[in-house]
Formats: structure tokens, C-alpha cells, sequence
């Protein structure tokens, strides 16, 4: 795990500056204490911060091949490079190291931009082509790892993070309408558009192209998950998703270095320590929890989990007091907004697992692939609903309306009637509908395009979408957007803050192939999600654990925090007419949110900690530094 920036002038080819190059590099000391490295040719200049995990001696990046006609910076893990090497050994080519970067050098010299076809793991890469002087920059199939580029007046920066991009560039963007928009309705920005106008970020599976003077961005990633030929039974589904859960941990745990696991109380962890343990072991644990005093804390549970596999527990403790003194630290780490409760345990049980280990798995995935969440259910059945005469319907909906607070209940029954699927999804994930979200702004800023933009951002999904059932269309824009543009990027951040690697072994492209292909009975079956997960579970865990409450690092109790937060100090923030997030938004719809909440009429929690964690992170930016040279504050 890394941190890669790069920059190419690929109009004008004059030539890079070696020290912005390595000013854009030294903003990410944080991804990589272990290392630096640097390639710089005419136009075009590498830089690379390295936290060493595999073939610690012989991984130093840049990389080439022996005749330095082809250069890598690679962040991430490729899980399936010893069956890549032999391959390409078997093909005449010669390996020099035992690292799995090299295996990407060899694999373009041998496949081009297939390679990445090739790859199974988690990647932002970065490849000159000396001959053609091609740049390929491309991520990795699922989202993990992020690429960030701006591109003014010809020339191409790209990095790990934004930071680097920042340092590329004298001036500072300008915040984008249209993603504050797009993030006050998801909690995330959707790929490929950034919080900064003229900043994006690739979205999963593609890759930019730059060659002859011209930049184009492609997908690489074009598996379309047909449904299974002949119907599967129910022993033989849990029989392969539990080999391919085996494998897929298997190549997850391979390290040159201390591995452990971020351990929650439920039974998606549970099963991965299980798994884990089949392998070896003692596993270090570590685990977030807030004391006996919340009925969610996790702590007990996860001890128990823990003991059962033998594993080393370790608990981390947050209180309120601590919460609200991290958020803006945690805040200019993502640095983007993301407004999740969950980054703040996420965050603290990184920074206490990288005293034990430089590498921890995490239970994230099943789910999004196997309908783990309320929303799965409500798409699921959602038919049903759309059955319903419209003139039902728009009772229901109108007496619905009424009810006090009920939030998720109310989106699901206007969402869940759009008859366009597409947008119906789109209304699905977001917390109100565009129309309200846009009475918030001012009349200055107020934007016609945040549906319009996103609809360009997902309409590549459609064509794959008409080979699924009405469950796998939803989960095909999970896995395209709110999995890796919310929970995969905190997860890197947070995680790299404190030069942690982060793997997400479900997550592994065997078996989110697999689960695609799946039909949503597997899912979903009596009204119950993760079905065939759950199947996978039984194999290891006692009733105790499977029938859990769903909690994850215990987030509701974070939630209560904000919530009397809000009733505290935080709510100045959104009261304060000179908060900076009023450059862009009229204070009278928000102290009215702010009012509603606090009156009991409607449940705006998570609208306002939306709208408090853009305020955060905009009186954040000016300590974000930009200049060349200048040091990360991570």
C-alpha cells in the first residue's frame, strides 16, 4: 500500500519540474513512511511514497523493466501475482524481484491495457510507455484504491489522494455546486466528479489514456453478470461461495509483515476471523466500543467473538468528548466530505491496530453483494408496491407524509413508486429528492444539472442493468458508486492516515463475480437478507452470534452523539448565518431542518450531519496545504 502522483505535459511536452514532482509526492509521507522513489523524463515525472508489505528489499518503485522501456507506480495489493508470474515466466519473461509490481511491467509488456483484465486485487497504477509514450492511469475493477487528476492547459496531474493534485497547481479550485448538491443528498460524491470543479476522481474499472497530444478517459471493466446457466441448488450455492471465500482469504492474508483484523461484533467479521483462522494464527483483534452505558456497544460481543477463534482481542474506547474533538482532524483527512457516523470509530480503531500490524482485513462487502440493508428488502418486494393502483398509492403516500418523524419510511414509499428504474434507485440511496435538496441553496447557486450529472455518471449501468432482476440493478450501482465512493474511500483514508493497510477480502472479484450472478432468492429469502451469506456462516458461528443485531463498529451509538451534539455546540454551527457553507446555501431552509429535528416532527439527523461535516471540511480547507514541498498535516 502507497501513495502515487504523477504529472505529464502532454501538449506542450515541456519538461516537468523535478522539485513539484517531488513537493506533490512529499504531501503523502503519510501512505507511505517506508519509502520514495522517483522517475522523471522530459515531460513526464513519477513520484511514489512506499509502506512496504511484499518483498520488502526488492519492491522499491518506480519500476521498470530491464531495458527501461516501461515504468510502473502501482499502490495496492495484486493478490493472484505468483499464478501471474509463472504465466508469464512460462512466456519467456524475466522476473528480477519477488514483488507483485513487477508483474504489472511485465504483464503490459505482454497483455497492454488488458493487464488489468489480468489483475485480481486493489490497485491505483500508473504506466509510461517509453516507446509509444503512452501514460496509462487506471483503478482497480471494485473501487478500493482511488485515483484523483486535473487536467489545465495540457498538462495531466494525478495522484492517490488530492493533495498531490493540490500541489500541482498555484490556484485552488473552486467548490462545485453541483457536488455539494450531489453530497447533501448521498453522503458521498459520486465518481467521476470531486468536490472541486475541474478535479475528478476515476471511477471503478477505468482508465485514462494519454497519447499523441489527447487524454481520453475508458473502462476497462466490462463484466456483465449474466445469470447462471442452470439454476443452482441451495447446497451447491454454499458450497462454492464458501471455496471462494477460502481462496479468496487465503491470497488476502499473503504479507511479509503483521496481519490482524478490524473485528466488529456481527457475523460478517465473525466469519471472516473464522476463515482467517483456518489459516494460522493467533489473529490480533481490535475492536471500537463506548462502554456498558450504550446498548449497542460492541465490545462484549466481539470479545466473545474473538475468544471462540482464538484470536488476541483489543478493545478501543471512544466517548463523546473524544468524538467531537476528532471530527475536524477526521474531516481533513477524508478530505473529501463523507457524512457517515462510522468514520469516527473507523478511524480511531485504524490508528490503535497500526501499533500490532501494518495490515488488517475488514469484513466490508456482503452487504452490498448479498442485500445486508433495509433498502435491499424495500427493492426487493418493491413490486408489490408498484402493483398497487396509483390512487392507493397516493393515499398511502399523503397519510405516510403525515406520520412524525418515519424518514426512511416516507423515502421508501415515494422512491420505491417511480416507475423509471434507473431513477428509481437514484431515489432509493438519496436522503431527500433533488427538488428539495436544490430549495436549500441560494438563487446564485442553485443548479439544473445534479440529476443530469448524475445520470451521465451511472447511465454506463443500464445496459449491464437489463441483465438483472430488479435486486441486482440496485446492486450494481452499490457496487459502481456508494460502496467505493463512500465506504471504500474512508476506508483508505482513515486507514492510510496512519500507514495501515486496509483489505477487504469479500471483495475479491471471484466472489463478486459470483454473487452477481446469483438470482435475488439467494439474497433475499422470507423477508430476510444475506440468505445464502448467512447459509456460509452457520458452518462456523453459534446462534449467538448469527442472530446479532446488525450494527457495525456500533454506529447508532455515534449517531445519538451527533444527535446531542446538534442540541450543543454543533448546532452553531448550522445556526451561524457567517458559516461558510452560507456562501452557498440560504440559512433559512436549514435552521428550519434544524428546527423540525429538534421538535420531534422529522428525523433530519443525518441531513444535518451532512450539513455540519461540509462545514467542517470547508473551514478545513484553508489548512489543507497546496503549495510544493509544503507536509502533509495527517
Amino acid at each position: 500500500m502507497c501513495g502515487i502522483s504523477g504529472q505529464f505535459n502532454f501538449v506542450r511536452n515541456e519538461p516537468v519540474e523535478p522539485e513539484m514532482i517531488r513537493g506533490m509526492t512529499r504531501t503523502m509521507v503519510h501512505r507511505g513512511p517506508d519509502d520514495e522513489g522517483y522517475f522523471i523524463s522530459g515531460s513526464l515525472g513519477f513520484g511514489f511514497r512506499r509502506l512496504s508489505i511484499i518483498d520488502l528489499a526488492g519492491g522499491h518503485q518506480p519500476m521498470s523493466d530491464v531495458e527501461g522501456k516501461v515504468w510502473v507506480i502501482f499502490n495496492g495489493e495484486i493478490y493472484n501475482y505468483l499464478e501471474l508470474r509463472g504465466e508469464l515466466e512460462a512466456q519467456g519473461h524475466r522476473f528480477r524481484t519477488r514483488s507483485d509490481t513487477e508483474v504489472i511491467v511485465h504483464g503490459y509488456k505482454q497483455w497492454g491495457t488488458d493487464v488489468f483484465n489480468h489483475l485480481n486485487g486493489m490497485f491505483g497504477v500508473a504506466i509510461w510507455d517509453v516507446d509509444r509514450r503512452r501514460l496509462v492511469v487506471a483503478r482497480d475493477a471494485m473501487g478500493i484504491k482511488l485515483i484523483y487528476y486535473r487536467m489545465v492547459r495540457g498538462q495531466l496531474s494525478f495522484g492517490s489522494e488530492l493533495r498531490p493534485v493540490l500541489a500541482a497547481q498555484p490556484d485552488r479550485p473552486e467548490v462545485d455546486p453541483v457536488a455539494v448538491n450531489l453530497f447533501l443528498r448521498f453522503r458521498y460524491t459520486p465518481s467521476p466528479l470531486t468536490i472541486f470543479k475541474g478535479i475528478r476522481k476515476l471511477a471503478p474499472g477505468t482508465m485514462l489514456i494519454v497519447e499523441g497530444g489527447e487524454c481520453r478517459e475508458k473502462r476497462w471493466y466490462n463484466y456483465t453478470p449474466a445469470p447462471f446457466e442452470s439454476p443452482k441448488e441451495d447446497e451447491q450455492a454454499r458450497h462454492e461461495l464458501l471455496e471462494l471465500y477460502r481462496a479468496a482469504v487465503k491470497r488476502h492474508l499473503l504479507s511479509d509483515v503483521p496481519v490482524g483484523i478490524l473485528l466488529s461484533g456481527g457475523l460478517d467479521s465473525g466469519l471472516l476471523l473464522a476463515l482467517m483462522k483456518e489459516e494460522g494464527g493467533p489473529w490480533p483483534s481490535f475492536t471500537v466500543g463506548y462502554g456498558d452505558s450504550f446498548a449497542d456497544d460492541e465490545l462484549n460481543d466481539a470479545a466473545e467473538t474473538a475468544s471462540l477463534m482464538g484470536a488476541r482481542h483489543v478493545p478501543v474506547r471512544l466517548d463523546q468528548t473524544e468524538f467531537e474533538r476528532s471530527l475536524p482532524h477526521i474531516v481533513d483527512c477524508l478530505e473529501e466530505p463523507v457524512a457517515t457516523s462510522s468514520i469516527v470509530p473507523m478511524y480511531f480503531v485504524c490508528q490503535r491496530a497500526r501499533q500490532d500490524v501494518k495490515v488488517a482485513l475488514i469484513g466490508q462487502g456482503p452487504d452490498e453483494l448479498f442485500g445486508g440493508y433495509k433498502r435491499h428488502i424495500g427493492v426487493h418486494y418493491g413490486n408489490y408496491w408498484r402493483g398497487v393502483p396509483k390512487g392507493i398509492r397516493s393515499l398511502v403516500s399523503s397519510a405516510v407524509g403525515c406520520l412524525p418523524r418515519n424518514e426512511t419510511l416516507k423515502r421508501g414509499v415515494y422512491s420505491l413508486g417511480i416507475g423509471d428504474r434507473l431513477e428509481r434507485y437514484q431515489q432509493v440511496f438519496s436522503l431527500v429528492p433533488g427538488g428539495t435538496m436544490s430549495g436549500l441553496f441560494r438563487d446564485d447557486h442553485v443548479s439544473d444539472t445534479a440529476d443530469k450529472e448524475l445520470v451521465n455518471c451511472w447511465q454506463e449501468l443500464v445496459p449491464q442493468m437489463d441483465q438483472t432482476d430488479e435486486l441486482g440493478g440496485l446492486q450494481l450501482l452499490e457496487i459502481r458508486s456508494s460502496l467505493p465512493d463512500e465506504l471504500l474511500m474512508y476506508a483508505d483514508k482513515l486507514s492510510m492516515a496512519h500507514s495501515l493497510e486496509v483489505r477487504v477480502p469479500y471483495l475479491d472479484k471471484t466472489v463478486v463475480e459470483f454473487a452477481q450472478r446469483l438470482a435475488a432468492g439467494f439474497k433475499i429469502r422470507n423477508r430476510t437478507g444475506k440468505w445464502l451469506h448467512r447459509k456460509v456462516c452457520q458452518t462456523f458461528l453459534p446462534p449467538a452470534i448469527l442472530n446479532r443485531k446488525k450494527r457495525g463498529f456500533a454506529v447508532n451509538v455515534v449517531d445519538e452523539w451527533f444527535q446531542s451534539s446538534v442540541e450543543g455546540h454543533l448546532q452553531e454551527m448550522l445556526r451561524d448565518e457567517s458559516s461558510m457553507m452560507f456562501g452557498m446555501l440560504n440559512p433559512k431552509p436549514v435552521s428550519r431542518l434544524l428546527g423540525e429535528h429538534r421538535s420531534g416532527n422529522q428525523d433530519n439527523h443525518k441531513l444535518l450531519f451532512s450539513l455540519v461535516m461540509l462545514e467542517q471540511w470547508l473551514r478545513g480547507m484553508r489548512s489543507v496545504p497546496i503549495e510544493p514541498g509544503s507536509a502533509a498535516v495527517n
